[in-house]
């Protein structure tokens, strides 16, 4: 997914739901970063839900979601989630970085989306801890589109019951990079 799929998928959700969205999965990077590396774009569903109803995301599911359409016609997708998909740290919510999305039509208004910020997506992937996630975050790490020490900050603000396994992949990940430099 590139940035102008990302806000295609974005002003379309916002249409089928009548509300802001939040998008926490990997391609939250494009609402972050102006031009993420390639390394980091290989997915081609953006995980969303409405900000103000997230119990509505099955209607931006049907939609724009996988074998939609909407899908069909464009080769990427919406992927309607919600606020318990992912486990993020503690005041992700409050650290979304907003980002306008210009209205598709005239008449319409201009759509809001709140992505997750580097740092949480980051370790929100390693709480996931599939082998993807990883691949993404190693990717990141490889980029060096982060600080380290602040990432290992954010390890604490991890819920107790994953805390302990993100320190680990996190440790693991900087060094199987530390090795192959």
């Amino acid at each position: 997914m590139n940035r102008e799929q990302f806000a295609h998928v974005i002003a379309a959700a916002a249409a089928v739901v009548d509300d802001e969205l939040v998008v926490v999965g990997s391609q939250a990077i494009l609402g972050v970063l102006p031009d993420p590396p390639a390394s980091l774009l290989r997915s081609l569903e953006l995980d969303v839900y409405p900000r103000n109803n997230p119990a509505r995301a099955a209607e931006i599911d049907g939609a724009l979601g996988d074998g939609s359409r909407f899908h069909e016609m464009y080769g990427y997708y919406a992927h309607g989630v919600g606020p318990e998909s992912i486990t993020a740290p503690a005041g992700w919510d409050g650290r979304l970085v907003r980002l306008e999305i210009p209205a598709i039509r005239r008449k319409d208004e201009a759509a809001i989306g709140w992505c997750l910020s580097l740092g949480d997506l980051i370790l929100a992937k390693l709480a996931a801890g599939r082998p993807h996630d990883l691949q993404f975050v190693e990717a990141a790490l490889r980029a060096s589109l982060l600080d380290l020490a602040e990432l290992q900050l954010g390890v604490d603000l991890m819920p107790n019951a994953v805390g302990k396994d993100v320190a680990g992949r996190l440790d693991g990940l900087v060094a199987k990079i530390s090795r192959r430099e």
